[in-house]
């Protein structure tokens, strides 16, 4: 299997102290991003939950419609 290279563009901080954990546990960034590939592949899903903050889904809920006439409207039915 050939291999190919992955351009990643990233805060340079995050890469920083990405590099730092995985030389903590022993590994180099490449190991673990392909880890984290495969484990997408395996499992077809994203490994981790993916969620609104707390912030953001209060601000959505203070938004939200308050009627059914109100979101009927708002989608234009």
């Amino acid at each position: 299997m050939s291999q190919v290279s992955i351009t990643v563009k990233t805060d340079e901080e995050i890469k920083k102290e990405f590099n730092a954990f995985c030389e903590e546990i022993g590994l180099n960034m490449s190991t673990a991003i392909n880890l984290f590939m495969r484990t997408v592949l395996r499992e077809q899903k994203i490994p981790f939950e993916l969620k609104l903050a707390k912030k953001e889904f209060v601000q959505n809920i203070k938004n939200a419609p308050t009627s059914i006439e109100e979101l009927m409207e708002n989608l234009d039915v």
